[in-house]
């Protein structure tokens, strides 16, 4: 599969090496590259990662957004606030339904923003899945099976006000409580 990483940060560079590993062709795109390239990269693409700090999503081109219609997107923002120790929104919306909103036509996936960077390699971990566009959510589970992860279909985008809350939970253990950034999330099931 040829996919596209928007975002060549923490966690877009860790997924950009977990999914070459898996034998997928991986292109990676970051603040310095032009839109154009980005838009050309994203047009070849089968699979687009939004791998940017959240209010970075409202500032992309509009070639970039023009190139994302249609495309399947795996949304991995959240709402952090500046000092990463809050959400800047929830409760009536998310980073997800509001990535949607700013990305028409593209058929978003909520998707590996509740694993930290540091765990992309551990297998087994927690990995919900929310999307309205079950072709898409498949397409992700899928992808999401193939690196190791317990892929679980989360539901509709809405559900990313349940997702988002989650990680900044991980973000309060692993940092206001001293955990470190090598803990994760299990699913158990009796």
């Amino acid at each position: 599969m040829k996919i596209s990483i928007i975002g060549h940060g923490n966690v877009g560079s860790a997924l950009a090496r977990r999914l070459t590993a898996a034998g997928h062709t991986v292109a990676t795109a970051n603040s310095s590259t032009a839109p154009d390239q980005v838009a050309a990269q994203v047009a070849e693409a089968d699979v687009t990662v939004l791998a940017v700090p959240f209010p970075a999503v409202a500032q992309l081109d509009t070639k970039v957004k023009t190139a994302l219609r249609d495309k399947v997107v795996i949304d991995v923002t959240n709402p952090l606030a500046a000092d990463f120790m809050s959400l800047t929104i929830g409760h009536t919306t998310s980073a997800g339904e509001q990535v949607a909103t700013a990305l028409p036509g593209a058929r978003v996936v909520k998707a590996f923003n509740t694993v930290f960077a540091a765990t992309l390699d551990t297998p087994g971990l927690f990995l919900p899945v929310a999307s309205d566009d079950e072709a898409a959510k498949k397409t992700v589970l899928e992808l999401g099976t193939q690196l190791g992860f317990d892929a679980v279909d989360a539901g509709p985008l809405a559900n990313a006000r349940y997702l988002e809350p989650a990680v900044e939970l991980l973000i309060q253990l692993a940092y206001g409580r001293g955990m470190g950034a090598g803990i994760g999330f299990t699913l158990a099931r009796a």
